[in-house]
């Protein structure tokens, strides 16, 4: 047997092992973990089709490895979706990441200086103010993505910082989680609007942060990926 016969066969075999297993299993996860078993035969398979065609073989075998170390019982934390093609403005949005002075509930008065969330049918409408002083002005992301939690099925967007801006983020959230509520958050302010005022607990290092809105679920999916397609430069 050659080994361009024994490949499929070996694949199709680790697939149908996927399927009992999680016929065995019986639970919620079990559906979703048959989708990445599928889709992991369907990935091995064009592999195949793009190295006889001479083309793609890289990218298909990482795609490939990808699919079969989820299915095989990773669990990701989101699922990511990138922003269509051509899906930008042009000219990225303008981000500041601002140290929240105080919030309280109630609308802010007109010409304050203040952010307003509105209210919804369950929660009260509150006033959110941030200073400048120690915040971060002019912030430049460089890549933004759109998610849906696997947990409760919210949509965020996590957007990553350049290096000249991760070390200043740092200090920022380091300094904001000594603070008490509301002053251990910061506010997300994009293009003059409030995306969220996440609280912090310890400095955030790796330079990424999550935007999910005022209230949890307040993205949709088609406002997660505008957004996202906003903030990314290649968006």
């Amino acid at each position: 047997m050659t080994d361009s016969t024994a490949q499929p066969q070996h694949e199709a075999l680790l697939h149908d092992a996927l399927h009992a297993h999680v016929r065995e299993r019986g639970d919620a996860a079990g559906a979703y973990l048959t989708g990445l078993a599928d889709g992991a035969l369907r990935t091995a398979r064009r592999r195949r089709r793009l190295a006889r065609a001479g083309a793609g073989v890289a990218a298909a075998a990482v795609a490939a490895t990808a699919w079969v170390a989820v299915a095989a019982g990773g669990t990701p934390d989101a699922h990511v979706v990138h922003p269509a093609a051509g899906g930008g403005t042009g000219k990225p949005a303008t981000v500041s990441l601002l140290p929240v002075t105080s919030s309280r509930e109630q609308a802010c008065p007109r010409g304050s200086g203040g952010y307003t969330v509105h209210a919804t049918a369950t929660h009260p409408a509150f006033c959110v103010r941030a200073g400048r002083a120690g915040g971060m002005t002019g912030v430049r992301v460089v890549s933004a993505e759109a998610e849906k939690s696997a947990a409760d099925g919210t949509w965020r967007v996590e957007a990553t910082l350049g290096p000249a801006d991760r070390a200043r983020f740092a200090a920022l959230t380091g300094s904001l989680a000594k603070a008490p509520a509301p002053r251990n958050e910061f506010a997300v302010v994009i293009d003059g609007e409030l995306w969220g005022s996440p609280a912090v607990t310890a400095s955030i290092t790796g330079g990424r942060f999550e935007i999910a809105g005022a209230y949890a679920g307040d993205l949709t999916s088609g406002s997660a990926h505008r957004l996202a397609a906003r903030l990314d430069p290649a968006g």
